[in-house]
């Protein structure tokens, strides 16, 4: 049978919180697994019970291009040209300016996280990982960036270029086995120039003889 509501109203109301599981009637206890429940009696009727479960959600963490700007800033004193292990890479009209520090495998560029910068792009992602894979450095040395010109293509093989020229500053020993992956040979190719009366660098207009 239903409960009346001005009963329901009363058994709501003669509540009492604990922060200990208690089996008394007309008593809300909390337990460890976030869930809440209490019991309603009648004087005429079984008690009823109610639970309720609750799932409680940590918050995400977030890090801001202020964070990073303060972290860079913290972690490189007087700038990129000031780091004793750096490297200048290039790759069609990009130009990489890297910086390697100690620490757990974190790369930065222009001041954002790598995977935000890259658009989450594997094959780019890849590119600026390969020089530090290639020696078993992933997790041993933190990469910060200063990127411009090109596309982020470009920049990504610009930057695969910088952390090997880098590399080379921490010991001439790895030079071996960077130069046998193609790691430290800068890539010349670029666009053609368009030429005068075509259409691009060697496409010319369809000839019509009448």
């Amino acid at each position: 049978m239903a409960i009346s509501i001005a009963s329901l109203t009363t058994s709501l109301s003669s509540l009492s919180f604990s922060s200990q599981i208690s089996q008394k009637p007309n008593t809300l206890s909390f337990s460890r697994s976030n869930s809440l429940s209490f019991s309603l009696s009648h004087p005429s009727k079984q008690p009823l019970t109610l639970r309720v479960s609750a799932t409680v959600s940590s918050p995400e963490i977030t890090t801001t291009t202020t964070d990073l700007k303060k972290l860079v800033k913290s972690r490189l004193p007087g700038g990129f040209a000031a780091q004793p292990i750096h490297g200048t890479g290039r790759r069609k009209c990009a130009i990489a300016r890297v910086v390697l520090q100690e620490g757990t495998g974190k790369v930065i560029i222009n001041y954002r996280d790598a995977k935000e910068y890259l658009q989450g792009n594997p094959l780019w992602l890849q590119y600026v990982k390969v020089p530090l894979v290639t020696l078993g450095y992933e997790s041993s040395y933190d990469v910060f960036v200063k990127a411009h010109g090109g596309g982020l293509a470009g920049q990504a093989q610009a930057i695969s270029l910088g952390v090997a020229r880098a590399l080379l500053k921490v010991s001439q020993d790895h030079r071996i086995p960077l130069k046998r992956e193609g790691l430290l040979t800068r890539d010349s190719r670029i666009v053609e120039r368009k030429k005068v009366g075509l259409k691009k660098a060697r496409k010319a207009p369809q000839f019509s003889k009448r």
